[in-house]
C-alpha cells in the first residue's frame, strides 16, 4: 500500500473525532491530538513498548480519573503514529479502520480505562 499524504492521515484522525459522541468530546477539554510519523525512543519507553515493537498512538496526560486538584497544566496529548499503522494495514480501508481504532483506544485512556480493560472491549 502507497503511504498516504499526511494531511489525508491527519484528517482521517480529526473525523475519528468527530464521531464521538457530545458528551465525551466536551469533556476532551485540555487535549491536544496530533499526528506524528514515528515514535521517538522516549515515547516508546513511556509506552512500556518492548524491543521490536511499536506504538500506534500514545496518551501523555493525567487520566480524568486520577485528577485531583487539577489546574494550570499543560494540555494532555494524543499522539497517533501515520507510518506504524500504515505498515501494519493492507489498505485503505485498513487504515481509516485502525485509525478509527487507534484514536477511540487512546481517548479511552484519558477517561482513565487501561490496556487490560480495553483489550476486553476489543479496543
Amino acid at each position: 500500500m502507497e503511504p498516504m499524504t499526511r494531511q489525508r492521515f491527519e484528517d482521517l484522525v480529526r473525523r475519528a473525532l468527530d464521531t464521538l459522541p457530545g458528551e465525551f468530546y466536551e469533556r476532551l477539554q485540555n487535549v491536544d491530538v496530533v499526528v506524528d510519523d514515528e515514535p521517538t525512543a522516549e515515547q516508546l519507553r513511556t509506552g512500556g513498548v518492548e524491543e521490536g515493537h511499536t506504538l500506534l498512538g500514545l496518551y501523555e496526560g493525567v487520566p480524568l480519573t486520577a485528577r485531583e486538584n487539577y489546574g494550570f497544566v499543560l494540555p494532555d496529548k494524543i499522539t497517533i503514529f501515520k507510518r506504524p499503522i500504515e505498515e501494519m494495514c493492507d489498505s485503505a480501508d485498513a487504515v481509516v479502520e485502525e485509525v478509527q481504532q487507534t484514536v477511540m483506544h487512546e481517548i479511552a485512556h484519558h477517561f482513565g480505562m487501561d490496556d487490560e480493560e480495553l483489550h476486553e472491549l476489543g479496543l
